[in-house]
């Protein structure tokens, strides 16, 4: 992630929930013009926010069975958009992404969910997450 030093990582993972939240409904029409003006960010920021969106978004089957495996109270069909977009970046981050710590990864998806979704949301999600956290250290120490 080469983003510029006048955008914090925070500011950037909120682009690129908003791109991979928009892929949901069909794609980012739109999209990225309606970020450039709201978050006054420049096009390379953006594109570099999409290209981590393509990545999130190649491994959507992988990381929706997780999300299936372990919310176990939710079919994965009734989470809430927000939820589940903001959980598909949580995991890419868990597992997939060498750059974020594990809790950072989490508290960031927490902090989406406070902002974007409720207070609840953010549990669900805090939930969710750190189950595939320890799981994934549980396999780590076989």
């Amino acid at each position: 992630m080469d983003i510029s030093m006048a955008l914090s990582p925070q500011k950037f993972r909120e682009i690129v929930f908003q791109l991979i939240y928009s892929d949901d409904f069909g794609g980012d029409t739109g999209v990225v013009e309606m970020l450039m003006a709201q978050l006054a960010v420049t096009k390379r920021i953006v594109r570099e926010a999409s290209i981590l969106k393509d990545k999130i978004l190649e491994k959507r089957q992988e990381i929706d069975a997780v999300i299936s495996e372990h919310s176990e109270s939710y079919d994965f069909e009734r989470i809430p958009r927000i939820e589940r977009n903001v959980i598909r970046l949580g995991i890419y981050e868990l597992l997939f992404s060498e750059d974020v710590p594990p809790k950072v990864a989490i508290s960031e998806a927490v902090r989406l969910s406070r902002k974007f979704a409720t207070p609840e949301a953010a549990t669900f999600v805090n939930a969710v997450l750190d189950s595939v956290y320890k799981e994934e250290m549980a396999e780590l120490q076989r």
